[in-house]
This record gives structure tokens, sequence and C-alpha cells, in this order.
């Protein structure tokens, strides 16, 4: 199978291209190396990559030749987008409407037509709820984001559905509930906690860290873009992917403190705009639909990423 996967070089890009070459698939990763945090660590995926056998190529959906980059592409696993919550209101605004809805149109637009195109999976976000209406939420609640980077993932998502529903392009959105792991972002929650963990230094938790995240650990995400790339679904499909753990950051951190064996500095700041009081996936369709459920505890994922970062630690 050829694939693209767009965001090669990010958290999940890169553990879902990793898993492609060990099945001995094809891939072009395709990266823009944006500076929303540090470039370098994104660059070092690309090496990583490189060296498994990822073609990978710097470019701009926006501006680089789709119709090159697209020939002969079996499967789109398209997670490229400007990421966070906090940083999408004010004035950078601009980036999330370029990176996640101008650039998706366009990827779609050249998606048109492509006989080779079997499916073109796109990462939505369990943003795209809000505070939803109920839980465990499914696909048929009312989307009701809170923040401006919700507003642009359902924006894209749309995209898909349109597409889907005009041209036949054969998208799936997979909606992510809270993805964690080794190698997440240096700025998301599990790996500030983990290297606070692994290293000494205080965790600052924004609002009481009674809010409740459904966390999913990054190898149920990967396999969950498998499934919807070869399993039998509409075109224009939405499905969550959440790992069903529904517990708050508090308890979180007490996890964290039981893996390490050490007590870990909390320190309590305002809630954010934009960040909602509680997630909560309803996974029945993705399991009827393509037979997928988690399979990673909360306790061994964290476990997972606590020695990441100890790793980290020891390497510097």
């Amino acid at each position: 199978m050829r694939t693209l996967v767009t965001g090669a070089a990010g958290f999940v890009g890169t553990h879902l291209s990793t898993r492609l070459r060990s099945e001995g698939h094809e891939v072009t990763g395709l990266d823009s190396f944006t500076d929303y945090y540090d470039v370098m660590l994104k660059r070092k995926n690309a090496e990583r990559l490189t060296v498994a056998g990822v073609q990978m190529i710097e470019g701009d959906l926006n501006v680089v030749d789709l119709d090159a980059v697209l020939d002969g592409i079996d499967v789109v696993f398209h997670l490229a987008g400007q990421p966070g919550v906090r940083s999408s209101w004010g004035t950078e605004f601009s980036a999330y409407t370029y990176n996640n809805i101008s650039a998706t149109q366009r990827l779609l637009e050249a998606s048109r037509g492509r006989q080779s195109l079997r499916r073109l999976v796109y990462a939505s976000s369990s943003s795209v709820y809000g505070n939803a209406e109920r839980y465990p939420t499914s696909e048929t609640a009312r989307p009701q984001p809170l923040s401006p980077y919700g507003v642009t993932k359902l924006s894209a998502e749309h995209l898909c559905c349109l597409y889907a529903a005009s041209f036949d392009v054969p998208t799936v959105s997979l909606r992510y509930f809270t993805v964690y792991g080794p190698g997440q972002r240096p700025d998301m929650a599990f790996t500030r906690f983990a290297k606070a963990a692994a290293n000494g230094g205080e965790i600052v938790i924004y609002g009481s860290g009674e809010q409740v995240r459904d966390f999913t650990y990054v190898s149920d995400v990967v396999e969950a873009n498998l499934l919807a790339a070869a399993g039998e679904v509409d075109p224009g499909s939405v499905l969550n992917v959440a790992g069903g753990s529904h517990v708050s950051v508090n308890e979180v951190i007490r996890i964290f403190e039981e893996v390490s064996g050490s007590s870990l500095s909390v320190k309590h700041v305002d809630a954010i705009a934009g960040d909602v009081r509680q997630t909560g996936g309803d996974t029945s369709a993705i399991r009827s639909t393509l037979g997928w459920e988690a399979t990673v505890t909360l306790r061994e994922g964290i476990a997972n990423q606590f020695r990441w970062a100890q790793g980290l630690a020891k390497s510097l």
C-alpha cells in the first residue's frame, strides 16, 4: 500500500508512519515543520523516519504540488494541522484557518477524481463537542466547540463530509480524544507530568484539576487509523476514537505519583478560555463498523510515558 502521511514528523504522525513502515507499506511523509513547538524535535523525528525508509517531503499543504505528491497514493492519513486551544484566540487565529481549514480544503480538492485513492483518513478532535449534551458522547451529538481551535477542526471535518457527498472523495474523520504516550508534544499535560515525575520540578494545572478527560493511548489511535484505511466504511463517516478512561486530571497526577514512587509538586492557576469541563467518547460506532476498541489501560500508558521521560533524562 502506498500511503501519504501529512504531519508525519509530529507526535501521532511519527508513530503512524513507523507502524506503516514496519508492516511493509510505502510511506511518503509531508510536514511543514511549523514552530508551534521546538522544530528540532520534529526534525529529529523526521530523521528517524528517513532511516526507517519514509520518504520525507518538507512542504506546506497550501503551497506544495499536491498533484505530484498524491500521484499513485492509495491512502492519505491527514494529520497535519495547527494544534492548541490556548493559542487559537486573538491574532493567532489566522494560523488555524490557514493550517486547519484552507490546507484541508486544498488537499480534498486535489483528491477529487483520483482513481488510485481508496481512503482519506482525517484526524479530527473531540474539541468539536465542547461541553457535550450527554456522556459518553456519540457522533450524533450536536457539535458546539468552545475554542477557535475546535471550530477549525469541525470546519475541516465538514469539508471532508462535503467532498465525500459531492465528489465521492472516500473520507473518514476520526475524532481523537486526548491522545498521549511517548513522544507527545512538550506542551501537553502528560509530557509535563512525566518529565516532572522523572526529573522533579513543579506541575502547573489550569483550573481545579477536576476536569475529566477521556485519555487515549497513541498506539490505539494508530490502530484506529489503520482500520479506517482498510475497513468497510461509508465515505464521509465520522467516528470517535476514545480510550474509555473518563478520569480527572488530579487522578492522572495520582497515577503518575504511584508509577514514579514520588510525590509531585502541583501549582494551580486560572482555568483557560475554551477548556471544556469533561470529555468522554461513545465508541460503539467504531467498534461495530471497524472492530476497534482501546487496548491500553490508562495506568499502563502512563507507565510507558514515564519510562520514556526517564530515558530522556538519562540522555541529557
